[in-house]
C-alpha cells in the first residue's frame, strides 16, 4: 500500500498548522515514543481550566450575607472553607445525611448545578424563620426534612440564586432558576458519575449556630466561558459605574466656594473696641500697595493686586501660590 497523502489531506494538515491546532514537534514525539495516555477526568488537570471562579463566590457572599441577615433578622456570617474538584459520584458520597439539595439551571449555559446544605444549617434557618432561637442542637436534628421545611428552604434558595446572578453579572449575564428540591442523593444526576464538578464549601454562622453549604458546578457547564474566567481579576473594575467619575467631577466643579481677600490687620485693646463709634477709622498695620493674599475656603491660593472695576472693589490675580512639596 502506498503511504502517500492525498492533496485534500495535505491541505487539511497545512490549515491545522497555521491555525495552531497542530504542533509538529509534539506529533514527532508521538511518532517516536508512541501514544501517551491522558486522563480527561483528572481533577488536577481540570482545575487549571477554571481560574478565578472563587471571585464569583466572593461576590455572592457579599450579597447573600445581607439578604440572609434581613430574611432571618439575625447576624449572619458567611465564609469560604475551600474549593475542590471531585468526580460527581465521589462528591455525592461526601454529602452528610440528611442533606437538603437544590438543583438549578444557569441559563444560557448548559446543564444544571447543585447546592447542598447540611441539617444543622437547614434546621437553624427554619427555626429562625419561624421565630425561634435558631438553635438546631435537638435530638431530632438527624431526621428527614418535612415538606414545610423544604418549602421554607426553597424561598431561601431562590434568594441565593438571585444573589448569585448579581455575582455573575460583571462576568456573564445569567438567569438562574430553581429546578427542584431533593433529599436523596441517589435521585440527583446533573451529570454522569465520572464527570468532574467544581465544589466550593462554605460555612454559614447564624448567631452562634454554624452550618455548612456546598456549591457544585459541572466543569462542562462553565467550560465555554473559561476564557472570561481568566479575566476574573477585572471584576471589580467592570462592576464600577463608568459614568460615576464624570458625575462626581461635575458635582465638584459646581460646588460653591468662599473667596476672601485680606487687605491687612490691626491690633486694638478691648477698651478701644468698646469706644468705637460710626465714622472712626482703624489704621491697618500693613499697606496694600503690593500684592495681597487671596484665600479660597480659608486657604491662601493666589496673590493679587487690589483695585476697582466698574465701580466695584476688586482684586486682580497676579500669581498662583504653589503648595509646599507640589511641583
Amino acid at each position: 500500500m502506498e503511504n502517500s497523502l492525498k492533496q485534500e489531506e495535505i491541505d487539511t494538515l497545512v490549515t491545522a498548522f497555521f491555525e495552531g491546532r497542530l504542533d509538529p514537534e509534539m506529533e514527532l514525539k508521538k511518532a517516536k515514543g508512541g501514544v501517551s495516555s491522558y486522563d480527561l477526568f483528572n481533577s488536577e488537570s481540570r482545575n487549571l481550566l477554571v481560574p478565578n471562579l472563587d471571585i464569583i463566590y466572593d461576590g455572592f457572599i457579599r450579597y447573600n450575607r445581607v439578604t440572609l441577615s434581613n430574611r432571618l433578622r439575625k447576624l449572619v456570617e458567611i465564609k469560604k472553607v475551600g474549593a475542590s474538584s471531585y468526580k460527581f459520584d465521589d462528591f455525592l458520597h461526601t454529602l452528610p445525611s440528611p442533606v437538603c439539595m437544590a438543583l438549578y439551571k444557569i441559563e444560557p449555559l448548559k446543564g444544571a448545578a447543585l447546592i447542598a446544605m447540611d441539617s444543622a444549617l437547614v434546621f437553624t434557618i427554619v427555626d429562625s424563620i419561624l421565630g425561634g432561637t435558631g438553635n438546631s442542637s435537638n435530638p431530632e436534628s438527624n431526621r428527614l426534612f418535612t415538606s414545610i421545611e423544604l418549602r421554607l428552604m426553597e424561598k431561601i434558595v431562590k434568594d441565593m440564586l438571585a444573589d448569585m446572578e448579581k455575582a455573575w453579572a460583571p462576568l456573564f449575564a445569567t438567569r438562574m432558576s430553581l429546578l427542584r428540591m431533593e433529599m436523596n442523593p441517589r435521585l440527583v444526576n446533573i451529570v454522569p458519575p465520572e464527570y468532574q464538578v467544581a465544589v466550593m464549601d462554605m460555612e454559614i454562622q447564624v448567631d452562634t449556630a454554624v452550618g455548612h453549604m456546598a456549591f457544585a458546578v459541572p466543569y462542562m457547564t462553565i467550560d465555554p466561558i473559561r476564557d472570561k474566567l481568566k479575566t476574573g481579576l477585572q471584576f471589580d473594575i467592570m462592576a464600577i459605574d463608568p459614568g460615576w467619575a464624570q458625575r462626581l467631577s461635575e458635582e465638584i466643579i459646581g460646588t460653591p466656594h468662599e473667596v476672601s481677600v485680606e487687605m491687612g490687620s490691626s491690633t486694638i485693646t478691648l477698651a478701644e473696641l468698646l469706644q468705637l463709634s460710626p465714622g472712626d477709622t482703624i489704621m491697618l498695620e500693613s499697606t496694600h500697595d503690593g500684592e495681597i493674599p487671596v484665600k479660597v475656603g480659608g486657604v491662601e491660593k493666589f496673590m493679587g493686586v487690589p483695585g476697582m472695576r466698574r465701580g466695584n472693589k476688586a482684586v486682580q490675580i497676579t500669581r498662583v501660590i504653589q503648595e509646599k512639596g507640589v511641583l
